[in-house]
């Protein structure tokens, strides 16, 4: 018989040698560069009755746990914003800080139906929270976006959010609305916040990305006609740059913009990797 993942883990049946990623506030709690903690620590420090959301399944399992401040605090490691975790570690670490972050929002926000306000409960065989009282059940929400970079020969588009905080240089994106492809996501996008028309939209890649929890569709999109016109409610700046020659600050190589720059990088001295983009509009 095939055994059934529990996804959400009572604190009574997880393992001493299990791994914890936790939160507090939405932030990750860490010990100098290590962010997962044994529940053999937690033990020790008199930490017990919390459930774990399950990530990875093994002989020894690593969940997500969300901790109140007098429990973060008996641990005494340093709270760091998740962002800035997920952009200064590896692809592999990546993934799991992100998912972990994603299910713990999902999991805060749901606490409770939707439809008629009772307490939700785990299901018992799915990565899901259902109400015992009208069986309205919730799955991890993932909210699909679409980013794209502009080329005009050897000049890409970069763009400065107008978000407080905001300091990279990053492609064009948004946030995909009902009825609409992706490929007509990425055209009204660069309309709306750049002002200018676009051509040969192309499909290159995607990227889980957790802020909060979305699913990146990376795109390549010629300069078609048009004079930049930035949305002052979108971008505080944009400008074309040389691609060889950029000389502001980029999204990290971790992000898929950071990587969409580096494959048209590369691609302006082997044709062939730009090739790999599949043709879509």
């Amino acid at each position: 018989m095939t055994e059934v993942a529990v996804y959400i883990v009572p604190d009574c049946n997880c393992q001493a040698d299990d791994s914890f990623l936790l939160f507090h506030e939405r932030q990750l709690l860490i010990r100098g560069n290590k962010f997962l903690w044994q529940k053999s620590e937690l033990i020790a420090a008199g930490l017990t009755g919390f459930n774990g959301l399950l990530l990875e399944k093994g002989e020894r399992n690593t969940l997500a746990a969300v901790l109140a401040a007098d429990e973060a605090a008996l641990l005494n490691g340093d709270l760091v914003a998740t962002r800035e975790m997920l952009l200064r570690t590896g692809e592999q670490n990546f993934n799991l800080i992100g998912q972990g972050t994603q299910l713990i929002t999902w999991y805060q926000s749901h606490r409770f139906c939707g439809s008629c306000g009772v307490n939700t409960v785990p299901h018992p065989t799915q990565r899901a929270l259902v109400c015992p009282s009208c069986d309205a059940c919730y799955y991890p929400r993932i909210n699909p976006c679409v980013i794209v970079l502009v080329t005009r020969g050897d000049q890409v588009l970069l763009a400065r959010s107008s978000r407080p905080g905001a300091k990279f240089f990053s492609c064009l994106a948004g946030f995909m609305e009902i009825g609409e492809t992706p490929e007509q996501t990425v055209a009204r996008e660069v309309r709306e916040e750049a002002g200018i028309e676009i051509e040969n939209i192309r499909y290159v890649q995607s990227q889980s990305w957790p802020f909060p929890s979305q699913l990146m569709l990376g795109f390549f999109a010629d300069y078609k006609s048009g004079d930049l016109n930035p949305d002052p409610e979108e971008l505080s700046e944009a400008d074309w740059f040389e691609v060889g020659n950029i000389t502001v600050p980029v999204a990290p190589s971790l992000s898929v913009a950071g990587q969409l720059l580096e494959i048209y990088q590369q691609s302006l001295k082997k044709q062939p990797i730009l090739s790999k983009a599949k043709t879509a509009y």
